[in-house]
């Protein structure tokens, strides 16, 4: 168990913010926290790590990392931090990378074999694409088998196909490795699929604690629209057929026919309207 308690006077996008947390994270979740830019979700992750001074109190099992008498420094926390811009060793290869924080070879191979990175070990950063950068980045931070593993929007910067990539290897270290793990992301989709749990954070404050599809999933009414979007999961809930599209920056929850049943698939690009799917040609 991670308890949280966390008070720090911000420099919002509207003024001066006070960013007031209180939260706890069961051993191996996995939580996503959420909300507009500047609600402080990017200044938790630091002073989570330890890079910035608070007022908090943070605990994790029976060790005491932050109180009033109380700062362990970040290299003490056994935290792995995945940044948004890699922050790789540019002069070491892709194997030195990882063996620079745990000299545990068979650590190191097996991340890279769950990675799918073991033939570009011996590569240099600067000869690979953003998401082989990543996923090295990532392996790195798994390599201390960190008590908290913190995530900032990690796959920001990916096209789509490799987010999706980078989001079946996250969950494959995690169903691994068990670790707790918080990640900041703005992608309904990526939260949907990795998060066990979501923390939407407005001005500094805690406004929606609950599970991804409670927190981000509108059901479809009785309006009338019609929106592109992408088929991310198809669920079964008793005798009928849920399909959770995609659309922008929201998920939306849509009862299936049989026939439609038949047609999705997931991955599929789709017209959601007001009472059926018609399907997006390529």
């Amino acid at each position: 168990m991670i308890y949280v308690d966390i008070k720090k006077q911000l420099h919002g996008t509207k003024g001066l913010m006070d960013l007031d947390v209180n939260f706890e994270i069961e051993d191996g979740q996995f939580l996503a926290l959420s909300g507009l830019s500047g609600s402080g979700k990017t200044t938790l992750l630091r002073i989570l790590a330890g890079f910035e001074d608070s007022v908090s109190t943070i605990k994790v099992g029976e060790e005491i990392w932050q109180d009033k008498n109380t700062m362990l420094r970040v290299q003490e926390r056994g935290i792995g931090f995945v940044f948004q811009d890699y922050a790789l060793f540019e002069n070491m290869s892709v194997e030195k990378n990882l063996l620079y924080v745990n000299k545990d070879k068979k650590l190191a191979q097996k991340l890279l074999e769950l990675t799918d990175l073991t033939e570009l070990k011996k590569r240099k950063p600067s000869t690979l694409s953003g998401g082989q950068k990543q996923r090295v980045s990532l392996c790195r931070a798994m390599m201390n088998r960190p008590k908290l593993l913190l995530m900032d929007e990690p796959l920001s910067a990916l096209d789509p196909a490799m987010r999706r990539k980078l989001q079946n290897e996250i969950l494959a270290l995690h169903k691994e490795f068990g670790t707790t793990t918080i990640m900041v992301s703005h992608d309904p989709a990526e939260i949907y699929k990795l998060a066990q749990r979501v923390v939407v954070l407005e001005n500094g404050k805690i406004i929606s604690d609950s599970t991804p599809q409670d927190a981000m999933v509108k059901h479809t009414g009785s309006q009338k629209f019609s929106f592109e979007g992408e088929v991310i999961d198809i669920v079964k809930v008793d005798v009928i057929w849920i399909a959770i599209i995609a659309i922008g920056q929201q998920l939306v929850e849509v009862v299936l026919s049989v026939g439609e049943r038949k047609e999705l698939s997931i991955g599929k690009k789709v017209k959601v309207g007001t009472k059926a799917f018609l399907p997006i040609i390529g």
